[in-house]
């Protein structure tokens, strides 16, 4: 990994299968109940926990197959909008990258945005 890749050095946690869905380029909002003026690349730090058993339906993995707990990719968070039949708000990603090898972050991860290696 290349830490150039996110000069910030700002992560974002957020849970399987969702994670795994932003790195294919099938997920291009991610649902939060805060707006952000964050934007730029950003690592991606899949949660320790998994998402519940109903959100994995129809991805293709079960609970367990998908790394958590680790850094595995960045993702540029381009916008931030108001979504008011999902009442929350939608972080606008693009161009996933997806590392070669996770990585272990040396900081504990926060439920939203963290620093991985400060």
């Amino acid at each position: 990994m290349d830490k150039k890749d996110v000069p910030t050095g700002r992560g974002i946690s957020i849970q399987q299968p969702f994670v795994e869905q932003i790195l294919q380029g099938k997920k291009n909002y991610e649902y939060r109940s805060r707006p952000t003026k964050i934007r730029g690349r950003v690592y991606l730090y899949a949660s320790l926990t998994p998402g519940h058993i109903s959100r994995w339906k129809g991805t293709g993995f079960e609970p367990g197959e998908l790394a958590t707990g680790l850094i595995v990719g960045s993702v540029e968070i381009i916008d931030c909008k108001w979504f008011p039949k999902l009442n929350c708000y939608g972080y606008e990603l693009a161009n996933p990258k997806r590392y070669k090898a996770p990585i272990k972050p040396e900081n504990r991860a926060q439920p939203c945005w963290f620093y991985p290696f400060v």
